[in-house]
């Protein structure tokens, strides 16, 4: 890795990613290791979270290690303390913290001062872990990056700003629709664009969304208004009317395709009743690979992989 930290998905490489998606692939045939005995992880959330923290205690508890819970009223990151505080007082106590928030900043600071690694569990700004899970379940389901064209419909947001440029780093064709006002910004659009070339991807943006998923691999969404947008959220649904992934969308798409989600999903809105359970739809495989590849991350951040030890008895 690019540092200690994972705050963006450009803290990796393209043979950090794939080494991280190699080793969870085996580490799930592996089952419970103890190869993070004792080693503990902070799980601090700003946000409620179902997938992300499951995921990480599950991560943690099936290498060894073990996790505590830190709750919003129980930390209150730059209220009831500052940020610098928490993270040189957690370092003396902790192995790692996966952090949830509403700024990316507070992230960046933890970082600044922690002795220990940070770990983006989301962002305002990114989200790299589900980056990483989208690629697995990408890689499980087609079995190559290379030439491969995902389409993602709707905003711009944290999630697809990590996916495109996860998905320019090892050779995919990402393709986004955005209405105008929620497009990705232009900083993330010229490094994807950069590592497009060298991986042999590409980066489309579009306010259309049928030429977005014309002839695509995969068909990405995400909800329209994200927690701490609710106030936008009938601004937000006029925006992006007409940006539903729906069974017209899809038939636009290559035979084959796949349907993801990094749910939650509003069925009615970013995508149509009765999707989640289409036959295209593999968005349960990738809920489950956030585990996966979490266990993968942290084994390499806390202390290095050794998936040969024996299962617990």
């Amino acid at each position: 890795m690019n540092s200690k930290d994972l705050l963006s998905i450009t803290d990796l490489n393209e043979e950090n990613i794939r080494l991280l998606l190699s080793d969870a692939v085996d580490l799930r045939t592996k089952g419970w290791l103890n190869i993070l005995s004792g080693k503990t992880l902070a799980i601090m959330f700003e946000k409620p979270s179902l997938r992300t923290r499951v995921s990480f205690e599950l991560a943690m508890r099936q290498l060894g290690g073990q996790t505590i819970y830190l709750s919003p009223a129980e930390v209150g990151l730059g209220q009831r303390e500052p940020v610098a505080d928490v993270a040189r007082v957690l370092s003396r106590y902790v192995d790692a913290m996966a952090v949830r928030t509403f700024a990316h900043r507070s992230l960046e600071v933890l970082a600044n001062y922690a002795d220990v690694p940070v770990i983006n569990a989301l962002s305002d700004w990114e989200h790299p872990c589900q980056a990483l899970a989208d690629l697995l379940t990408i890689y499980e389901k087609k079995g190559e990056f290379q030439g491969l064209i995902v389409a993602y419909i709707g905003d711009g947001n944290n999630c697809a700003r990590s996916l495109m440029l996860a998905a320019s780093m090892v050779g995919i064709n990402f393709r986004i629709a955005s209405p105008a006002g929620y497009t990705i910004d232009e900083k993330s659009l010229k490094l994807a664009k950069s590592h497009a070339l060298s991986s042999g991807g590409g980066v489309f943006c579009t306010e259309e969304p049928a030429l977005a998923a014309s002839g695509a691999d995969v068909v990405y969404t995400d909800a329209w208004t994200s927690m701490g947008q609710e106030a936008e959220k009938e601004e937000r649904r006029l925006a992006f009317k007409g940006y539903q992934v729906n069974a017209e969308l899809l038939a636009s798409t290559n035979d084959g395709a796949i349907f993801m989600h990094p749910l939650p999903a509003h069925q009615g809105e970013e995508v149509a009743e009765g999707i989640l359970d289409d036959p295209r739809s593999v968005v349960f495989d990738q809920a489950e690979n956030r585990l996966h590849v979490q266990k993968a991350l942290l084994a390499q951040m806390l202390g290095g992989l050794d998936i040969s030890l024996p299962r617990y008895r």
